[in-house]
């Protein structure tokens, strides 16, 4: 099977973020053990949610590469699809659906090297690393690498297959999402003195938050291979409110902190949390006083910091001829497996300008290029 019938494969599988992946790692599974490898099944938290690793090499089973990426894709509702997003379309020279590009194409062309890669004399391993739910919170591969070192041997090196079109990416930001529950005291909205609105109280705080965002925009914060160059904080959804003639008893938001490397995003939590029990609380609570107000997080996701000198930018450097250094806005696991003293970079096949839109597509020429560079990679294993 090559890259493009394993892709056609892969896309048939419907395995946006909330819903299972376990028929296409079932899929998988069958593929390695048609080869004579017997993969990790790892199942996740919630049934039907899977890991899968496997390693590829008659050698030790320590050190060598992994090829590490999601199989969970991001939803298609209301998106105006010129295709059935689950059937992969090939025309003009790109092939469209639903994780073509984002990230199935890389996980087709990985998978589709297997036979090479068994028939190589590989001197240090290939490891396959197939991740769920990387579109919510990177849920699996915090799961999975959490076993590295101890359940599963720790590589040298990782790449992580995001549409980079195949060039290397040496850095990203973090990502840490969360829930701000505010409860005040219902009242009749003409009676604002006896009611503690949470609908206003949290325009408050997301009017906070807009100017603690303001303040990562400082000169001596900032790192210009990003782009924006800053640490962002961002409002994305609120819900609040029963009726116009009643003060909000009950008020939410969601937000996130992209941190640039180097940046803790919990001193910026402590600092609105401070905030908000010293100036805030107390006024609520003087009127209502079982007012609250409550900041879970749903994930933290850790930056990949820039390290130009590491070995997996100089295997990647040496395979694909990019000497350029570049740094992108978006989160993967790549700073979780950095975190484990693994050298990562960010290399796959695809423009993420193409992710997430209603048909997204990958160029045909990306897909057999990604083929080209990862036979590199083989002979380099030798």
């Amino acid at each position: 099977m090559n890259s493009l019938e394993m892709l056609d494969r892969l896309v048939a599988f419907d395995t946006v973020f909330d819903r299972p992946n376990a028929g296409l790692i079932d899929f998988v599974a069958a593929w390695f053990r048609a080869h004579g490898i017997e993969p990790k099944i790892m199942p996740g938290k919630q049934a039907g949610f899977v890991n899968l690793w496997a390693t590829v090499g008659d050698c030790a089973p320590e050190g060598g590469v992994c090829l590490s990426g999601h199989t969970d894709v991001v939803p298609v509702d209301g998106q105006p699809w010129s295709s059935d997003p689950f059937r992969l379309v090939e025309k003009d020279g790109r092939l469209f659906g639903r994780g073509t590009c984002d990230m199935k194409g890389f996980c087709a062309s990985a998978l589709a090297m297997l036979p090479e890669m068994i028939a190589a004399p590989l001197k240090r391993p290939i490891h396959f690393c197939l991740t769920h739910t990387e579109e919510n919170g990177c849920a699996g591969a915090l799961e999975l690498v959490a076993k590295i070192g101890a359940d599963l041997p720790r590589p040298d090196w990782a790449i992580v297959g995001e549409p980079t079109s195949l060039r290397v990416v040496s850095g990203h930001k973090g990502m840490r999402r969360l829930n701000t529950v505010v409860e005040g005291q219902e009242a009749h909205s003409a009676r604002t003195d006896i009611g503690v609105s949470a609908v206003m109280t949290a325009g408050r705080l997301i009017a906070r938050l807009a100017e603690m965002a303001e303040a990562q925009k400082r000169p001596g914060l900032l790192q210009q291979a990003f782009v924006p160059p800053y640490t962002t904080i961002h409002v994305g959804m609120v819900q609040g409110g029963l009726a116009p003639s009643i003060i909000a008893r009950h008020c939410a938001f969601c937000w996130d902190i992209r941190t640039l490397p180097g940046t803790k995003s919990q001193k910026i939590v402590d600092r609105f949390t401070h905030w908000v029990e010293d100036v805030i609380l107390p006024e609520m609570r003087a009127v209502g006083p079982r007012s609250s107000i409550r900041t879970t997080t749903d994930f933290d996701i850790p930056p990949l910091a820039v390290d130009t000198n590491s070995s997996a930018e100089r295997l990647v450097r040496a395979l694909t001829g990019d000497r350029e250094v570049r740094c992108v806005g978006y989160a993967t696991e790549a700073g979780l497996f950095q975190g484990q003293g693994i050298d990562t970079v960010l290399c796959g096949p695809g423009s993420i300008e193409q992710a997430h839109k209603p048909d997204e597509f990958l160029p045909l020429s990306d897909l057999g290029q990604c083929d080209l560079l990862l036979s590199r990679l083989i002979r380099q294993m030798c």
